[in-house]
């Protein structure tokens, strides 16, 4: 599992600052959906949808540490840890998934496009996937970190942390690749904070499963 000791080690400390869309999100979800967040950390994302009146709530996450800490924040959610690489759900079976600033956490490209399956698998048709991430940056800090782990890792946008964290940015040309069986919805560059306090170039994406 990636980096799994890693965000259990800082489960109760880190803090999440990537923004959701909530306007746009709501345009497309309706109250009645199931709504899946991959990758839901403490669950953040889901009590704000919560508070919005959303009900129908399942987060995912490999990390227990995560999990555990999201069961004492906001125990009105349905946290669950996530265990093997497939989503333990049935084939179509939710209306919407959140993935969120979760592709930076996995620098493999094979396992990325797993990922992507297996949403795509639980989706039904026509559901809808709400992804944000980060971009590749040009500036002179994340260049020289970029190109330095390339090679270990066989991407270019990956790279380590003081703290032992391994996270990516992308190309678009990579998430285009990614996302070419959702139809695209809404498609927005952003500027994000990362959790280490720096600016990157990040993107959201609204799209419609289209099996």
């Amino acid at each position: 599992m990636i980096q799994k000791n890693y965000w259990d080690d800082v489960s109760e400390t880190k803090q999440f600052t990537t923004p959701f869309q909530s306007s746009e999100f709501r345009k497309y979800i309706t109250m009645e959906y199931t709504v899946l967040d991959v990758g839901c950390g403490y669950g953040r994302t889901l009590d704000e949808l919560y508070q919005m009146g959303y009900r129908k709530l399942i987060g995912i996450d490999f990390s227990e540490g995560m999990i555990q800490r999201g069961a004492r924040q906001f125990p009105h959610l349905d946290l669950r840890v996530k265990k093997e690489a497939s989503i333990d759900l049935p084939d179509n079976s939710v209306d919407a998934v959140i993935l969120f600033a979760v592709l930076t956490c996995i620098q493999n490209n094979e396992e990325q496009k797993a990922l992507i399956t297996e949403i795509r698998r639980v989706l039904r048709k026509d559901g809808i996937l709400y992804m944000n991430d980060f971009l590749l940056n040009a500036d002179e800090r994340n260049v020289t970190r970029y190109q330095k782990f390339q090679e270990k890792y066989g991407n270019y946008g990956v790279f380590e942390l003081p703290e032992g964290a391994v996270c990516r940015h992308h190309s678009e040309e990579w998430v285009n690749e990614l996302l070419v069986d959702f139809k695209t919805l809404q498609y927005e560059h952003l500027a994000f904070t990362t959790m280490n306090g720096h600016i990157s170039n990040g993107l959201y994406f609204i799209g419609q499963n289209i099996k």
